[in-house]
């Protein structure tokens, strides 16, 4: 009996990361927005990215969005669809592709848990050559108006700040509970950052202070601010049936802050 249980144990653990989505997959399923899948290539290198499109009569701001540590997850998925919805072309690249069997990428690594697993082992030169080429391939799009905002979601928050110090030509970073760039490399940073943070993130929350500092020694626009009550991840927590008041709270008053800064670009 107990090896049964314990084998009963597993299959749910399994499952429990598809199941926790299933919200985000069935937002995906009834959009009525163009959304595809495409290859972006640079260096040898074949990265899957998830593209959507706005229905809007003028030329728009390319967004790209970089994933949780969790990978590119139908909830990342659903993000892409959330800002074509709001007007923006929305790429996000799967920066997994290529670490699971047979050339896969997220979807092949069984979970929250081979995701995590796979995802600290990646180069950052090559996450910034996955992100330079997805860059591309959306500015030449007849659709794109040139301009691109590069927003980051845990993992992603960090690879955001950190690739601001990098792409001069970026109009805006949106960084969702992610860790600051090194002060030293501040300097080079010519967008403006926005943070977005939880107030139950200690273990993030206690870098912004000296973030704060270092971009104003750099004489960078840094302007974060905290959700009271959300935790980390609020952004798909509080999209979650079953997420906690406050993290939703936090969720549709970061949304309303979004389209403010876009709208401003």
């Amino acid at each position: 009996m107990n090896r049964l249980l314990l084998v009963l144990a597993a299959l749910v653990a399994t499952a429990l990361p598809a199941a926790a989505q299933d919200w985000a997959k069935a937002r995906l399923d009834k959009s009525p927005r163009h959304l595809e899948w495409i290859t972006v290539k640079h260096d040898g290198r074949e990265v899957k990215c998830f593209i959507g499109f706005p229905e809007v009569k003028q030329k728009a701001t390319v967004v790209v969005l970089i994933h949780e540590i969790f990978g590119l997850s139908d909830w990342m998925r659903s993000m892409v669809d959330q800002f074509a919805e709001a007007g923006y072309i929305a790429i996000a690249p799967d920066f997994l592709t290529g670490t699971g069997p047979n050339g896969g990428g997220t979807e092949s690594l069984g979970g929250a848990d081979g995701a995590r697993g796979k995802i600290q082992g990646l180069p950052q030169t090559q996450i910034d050559a996955d992100l330079d080429a997805a860059i591309a391939y959306a500015k030449q799009l007849d659709a794109c108006n040139g301009q691109v905002v590069v927003g980051g979601f845990c993992w992603g928050g960090g690879k955001t700040f950190l690739y601001a110090t990098k792409n001069p030509d970026l109009k805006a970073g949106l960084v969702f509970y992610g860790s600051a760039a090194k002060p030293e490399d501040m300097p080079k940073i010519k967008a403006p950052i926005y943070g977005f943070y939880g107030g139950n993130d200690a273990r993030i929350n206690a870098g912004i202070p000296a973030a704060i500092d270092a971009m104003k020694a750099a004489g960078k626009a840094y302007e974060p601010v905290t959700y009271e009550g959300a935790g980390h991840g609020f952004m798909r927590a509080g999209e979650d049936p079953e997420g906690s008041a406050e993290n939703k709270q936090a969720r549709a008053a970061a949304w309303t802050r979004i389209k403010a800064i876009l709208q401003k670009l």
